[in-house]
């Protein structure tokens, strides 16, 4: 089927290449199509120019591929045929590569460690703290129903007059009085709120961290300005 010569496991100038049956048909056809894949075209062009006798550098200027590439898919041909020109590595390697013991390190970190000065595990600090890549981290947090950036907030409260003093809100809201000018501020002290009023509940394999909506300021303050609006009714 194949005939070539070899030094350390490349494939050489003065290889010979003999298509299988029905294999140019195929390779022409992905070729004449505008439709195919650009990478699935070259590969098909390298195995077909081999086999009609080209020679490597006329190869590399029909297809712009480097000649380790170009040696590549020759044997790829030689080893698995057309179907192996069309067929590439599953993606997710990094994943398929790390052993049972970093994905439980991984694991019981997100559940049981916070990671320096932040809020939460992010795939980048999680991969720098476990050597991994981010695509690995992506894949054992998916795997494991893990989602450290989601929190859900709760607040506990002992003011007896609680309920009275959220309907006054929520109403303010849902039914303004009339003319009123209804103003929401939200604070921008920009500290990072790392302590909580009161405790959560950790993250676990399908469900998120809880943690109150308040945090502790220690001693920070937020100054807010008065401002005065003037309307005259129409």
């Amino acid at each position: 089927m194949l005939a070539w010569t070899c030094e350390s496991g490349r494939m050489r100038e003065g290889v010979e290449v003999r298509l299988r049956p029905g294999d140019r048909e195929r390779l022409e056809g992905v070729v004449g199509d505008r439709k195919s894949p650009q990478h699935h075209v070259w590969r098909a062009r390298i195995v077909l120019m081999t086999a009609d006798g080209a020679g490597t550098m006329a190869i590399r200027a029909a297809t712009g591929k480097g000649k380790p590439t170009i040696w590549r898919w020759q044997a790829r041909y030689m080893q698995d045929g057309a179907d192996g020109l069309f067929r590439d590595a599953p993606r997710g390697r990094a994943f398929a590569a790390a052993s049972p013991d970093q994905i439980a390190a991984v694991v019981e970190r997100t559940l049981h460690e916070e990671p320096p000065a932040a809020t939460h595990w992010t795939l980048r600090s999680m991969a720098k703290a476990s050597g991994l890549a981010p695509s690995t981290i992506h894949r054992i947090w998916r795997e494991h129903g893990l989602k450290p950036h989601r929190v859900e907030t709760f607040k506990l409260s002992n003011d007896p007059k609680f309920v009275e003093k959220v309907r006054d809100i929520v109403g303010l809201y849902v039914n303004p009085p009339e003319h009123a000018l209804v103003l929401s501020v939200d604070e921008k002290s920009q500290i990072q709120a790392l302590d909580r009023t009161q405790p959560g509940l950790p993250m676990k394999r399908g469900r998120g961290a809880t943690m109150t909506h308040d945090y502790k300021r220690h001693g920070t303050t937020t100054l807010f300005g008065l401002l005065p609006v003037w309307w005259t009714p129409g």
